[in-house]
């Protein structure tokens, strides 16, 4: 098996310094420099805004949002949740996006709760119960991009974050949970990461190892 690196950035990482780092090593990976790696951090609060976003989907208090090159939609990131930048090369995208669909869900089932695919949505959902009126619930988004086969951006997973930073994003009826939410104990990022690494990896076909943002420079 071969290695994908597990980068720590740590929390409270300015979204446009984690950007743009990850176009540094997407540049890098890209010219066969650097072999995949995945970069693993807790964001401060921002939204961003993939290019699927719609002008009525903004939020209406005027917020400010990062218009970024990845798919999808808007979406929040900050303290509680965990993001993940796999800088990594692939080869057919819809599987690759089927592929980290299928790692979030096995690290929700790392901890207990069921997680699972919805048609016509993307990311990974808490299944509800239509009979008691509990609807579907959000739990991990995706968004990526491709250029020169290598990746970047990634999916995002609720762990112990503030839920309410949600309301703000207009046009979305999807409701969202967390980890902590749904099995009623605190979840942190840190404990979720060893997890998402693992499964990564193995969905790669590779082992994961820790490596220090400093040894990239």
């Amino acid at each position: 098996m071969k290695g994908v690196a597990i980068v720590r950035l740590g929390v409270d990482v300015p979204y446009e310094q984690a950007w743009t780092l990850q176009r540094r090593l997407h540049a890098r990976r890209a010219a066969d420099e650097i072999s995949d790696l995945c970069l693993m951090l807790e964001h401060a609060p921002v939204y961003t805004a993939g290019k699927r976003t719609l002008p009525h989907e903004r939020p209406v208090d005027g917020t400010p949002v990062i218009d970024v090159d990845r798919g999808g939609k808007i979406t929040w990131h900050g303290p509680g949740q965990l993001v993940c930048y796999p800088i990594i090369r692939i080869g057919d995208v819809v599987s690759y996006i089927r592929l980290l669909e299928e790692v979030l869900i096995q690290v929700c089932a790392d901890f207990g709760l069921t997680a699972r695919r919805v048609e016509g949505r993307g990311g990974v959902w808490v299944p509800g119960d239509p009979a008691h009126g509990l609807p579907d619930r959000r739990l991990g988004t995706i968004g990526i991009r491709v250029s020169g086969g290598v990746t970047m951006h990634g999916f995002a997973l609720n762990c112990v974050n503030d839920l309410s930073w949600y309301t703000r994003i207009a046009g979305d009826d999807a409701g969202v949970t967390s980890l902590a939410a749904e099995t009623g104990r605190r979840i942190t990022v840190d404990e979720v990461i060893p997890f998402a690494g693992k499964r990564l990896a193995e969905a790669l076909g590779e082992e994961p190892y820790d490596l220090y943002e400093e040894d990239l420079a």
